[in-house]
């Protein structure tokens, strides 16, 4: 059964099973990382024009559809969640999100390395899109017509109360982890997501303010709760706003207005 997020125990007990990402810029890769990790910086996913040229990316750092992949970066896990939901939603369902970013890893005393690490090119790597995953704007645009589905706005508190999506609930990304882990536990994930009348038979779509980081990490932690309808509104706010589609916007936002509610 695929394991949305991975702790450094168990990946270290289990090195040669995973594929390992870090999905942080190639010179901070260069300055130290996570042992047998490869290189794949969020910037060469998203220069990918298409489905085709993303299996080529994830190809040539080795990758394949039946690898066992696991992802990681050093903020919070958003950078990290974008590249994995990536690669799900290209055909590999194997993917996983590391528990901690590498900040936390080096200071739980566990093993770091400079040595640059390649990985022979897969073979192949079929494309199979998962368009059950993927939201678009005039997807989205859509979804004040029926009350089946959530619009989850993932930016902090004062970006929503600025401006966002008709409709929309906010769920910053600050209330999904904690300084242990970029994601609280699935008990903790359901009972706020509860408080906040999200249910679990009712579709969700997430989005941010640009290119799906932080709502990519809603994303998972949805998975991780145990919420399986759910899709990634990749392009976002910022594609939103360039299509001059509707917003609210709460004009006299007081102090109030800023709490997670």
């Amino acid at each position: 059964m695929r394991k949305i997020i991975i702790k450094p125990k168990e990946l270290l007990n289990k090195l040669d099973e995973y594929i390992i990402i870090d999905a942080r810029k190639e010179d901070e890769y260069k300055e130290g990382h996570i042992i047998n990790a490869i290189s794949l910086p969020l910037a060469r996913v998203l220069d990918a024009k298409d489905p085709n040229e993303l299996a080529e990316v994830f190809r040539s750092v080795g990758v394949s559809n039946d690898d066992k992949v696991v992802v990681y970066d050093d903020i919070f896990g958003a950078i990290a969640a974008r590249v994995a939901w990536t690669l799900e939603y290209i055909g590999n369902d194997n993917v996983s999100l590391l528990s901690v970013t590498f900040s936390k890893w080096k200071s739980m005393g566990y093993k770091v390395e400079k040595r640059i690490r390649k990985r022979k090119e897969a073979k192949k790597f079929i494309v199979r899109v998962n368009d059950a995953i993927l939201a678009t704007a005039d997807y989205v645009n859509a979804i004040s017509k029926t009350n089946n589905k959530i619009l989850l706005d993932s930016r902090e508190r004062l970006n929503y109360l600025d401006a966002h999506i008709p409709h929309a609930i906010n769920i910053s990304w600050r209330a999904l982890g904690n300084e242990d882990s970029i994601l609280k536990s699935p008990e903790e994930l359901r009972r706020m997501l509860k408080n906040r009348k999200i249910d679990r038979d009712k579709e969700i779509i997430t989005y941010c303010g640009s290119v799906g980081t932080l709502s990519g990490l809603a994303y998972y932690a949805l998975k991780y709760a145990g919420y399986e309808n759910i899709k990634l509104y990749a392009k976002s706010f910022k594609e939103w706003k360039a299509l001059q589609l509707p917003i609210e916007e709460f004009k006299n936002a007081t102090y109030w207005d800023l709490s997670a509610e």
